[in-house]
């Protein structure tokens, strides 16, 4: 797996660097590339000392890497880095912020996220190893392609366990006519049952059955992103794992807004695909 790691010299992005360096363990020998981005030619030097401090953390892995400066805007620099060099997945930091501009307007992390050609792992809290993963999976499709991600991506950490979490917001995926009981079953009720959602679940358990570790469906009943939250404080995991849309413009608060808000108030790392 190709894996580009963005830093800008921030605590936030000494995060993801940490992180990175956790994951390039298991890319079987392929470095992953540490970028950062300048606004000017003038700042160089500058750029430059970002990426040795982020090659020495790197370093403590005992990783290799390879490095690499951009001129422009960090946000689209990231992107045109992430396609020219055919990554699977991109690692940005991000620090929590509560201003009502950047929510609205988006800050670096959500552009990226927005436009980005691959999974985007958004590094936040404290720089833990991951060995508890928690999947959501909607329900619109299953395997879903987060599923399908994952089922690469445990191979990078020394994961013992992935929670299947789907989250019924008092709405069955099935369109038939359904028995309350639906709504409050668990995962093992409604698999064995052969209720829909007990299918989807089977399916995307089916879909990682070489991962490493423990993999266990689970049901949650109530508003999606709160029920998603409280399961990963909860359950102590170490990753969110979440699909999201690619829009553009005004059309990313209609479409990912569900993604939107779990990025905002997670305090571990989120990976989106």
């Amino acid at each position: 797996m190709r894996i580009l790691i963005a830093s800008g010299g921030a605590a936030q992005s000494n995060i993801a660097v940490q992180l990175g360096a956790q994951l390039a363990r298991g890319t079987g020998g392929i470095a992953p590339t540490l970028l950062t981005v300048i606004k000017h030619e003038s700042e160089y030097s500058r750029g430059q000392a970002i990426l040795t401090q982020a090659v020495d953390i790197m370093a403590l892995e005992k990783n290799t890497v390879s490095t690499k400066v951009r001129i422009g805007n960090p946000a689209k620099e990231i992107i045109s880095e992430s396609e020219e060099g055919g990554f699977d997945l991109i690692i940005v930091g991000s620090r929590p912020t509560h201003k009502l501009l950047t929510r609205l307007l988006g800050s670096t992390v959500e552009w990226v996220v927005s436009h980005a050609p691959c999974p985007v792992l958004i590094a936040k809290g404290n720089p833990t190893p991951i060995r508890r993963i928690l999947l959501c999976v909607s329900g619109a499709d299953s395997p879903s392609h987060q599923t399908l991600f994952t089922a690469r991506f445990v191979h990078l950490v020394d994961v013992s366990h992935v929670t299947v979490l789907h989250v019924m917001s008092q709405i069955s995926a099935d369109p038939a006519p359904v028995q309350e009981w639906q709504l409050y079953a668990s995962a093992a009720e409604l698999i064995q049952e052969n209720q829909l959602e007990g299918q989807l679940l089977r399916q995307d358990i089916l879909a990682l059955a070489q991962a490493p570790g423990d993999v266990q469906p689970r049901i949650r009943h109530g508003p999606v992103v709160g029920e998603i939250l409280a399961e990963a404080q909860d359950g102590v995991y170490d990753l969110i794992i979440i699909g999201a849309h690619q829009t553009r413009g005004w059309q990313r608060f209609l479409l990912d807004n569900l993604a939107h808000q779990i990025v905002v108030q997670a305090d571990r790392p989120v990976l989106i695909v």
